[in-house]
């Protein structure tokens, strides 16, 4: 994953506004706030609520 770090400043979650975190071994944007976790395409994150995969309770 190549994603710009000035970029990863900028981007926030969609849903609850928190930062996102690099999951680089998933591929993911993961958010510290609700814990949904955002695709990465082709270094390009997809910061949709209905494509982000939700926390799973354990």
């Amino acid at each position: 994953m190549n994603l710009d770090a000035r970029l990863l400043d900028l981007i926030v979650c969609p849903s609850c506004h928190a930062d996102l975190a690099v999951d680089e071994a998933a591929e993911e944007l993961v958010c510290t706030g609700c814990g949904l976790a955002y695709p990465v395409r082709d270094d390009i994150p997809v910061l949709l609520v209905d494509e982000a995969r939700k926390p799973t309770e354990g």
